[in-house]
């Protein structure tokens, strides 16, 4: 497990204020598996949050905040052009 510098509150509101942007999400599944793709943070819970993909992505959506806090799951804004 890789320790967070973030604190839980810090990552839920960095979490709520992405919702509704466009992100690239990169996913960590072990063994030197990781799975990209983009989406919109489409829904912020008090312990998970979801993520509407954009393209054909056959996978699980909702992430919960220890998964991001530890690295299994990445999130990075795409820039508008």
């Amino acid at each position: 497990m890789i320790k967070s510098t973030q604190t839980l509150v810090q990552v839920k509101q960095d979490i709520k204020n992405l919702k509704e942007k466009s992100v690239s999400v990169t996913l960590n599944l072990g063994r030197n598996k990781l799975v990209k793709f983009h989406g919109k943070i489409s829904g912020v819970y008090p312990a998970l949050f979801t993520v509407c993909p954009l393209d054909d992505f056959k996978g699980k959506t909702t992430y919960s905040y220890s998964e991001f806090m530890c690295g299994r799951v990445k999130i990075k804004e795409i820039p508008r052009a």
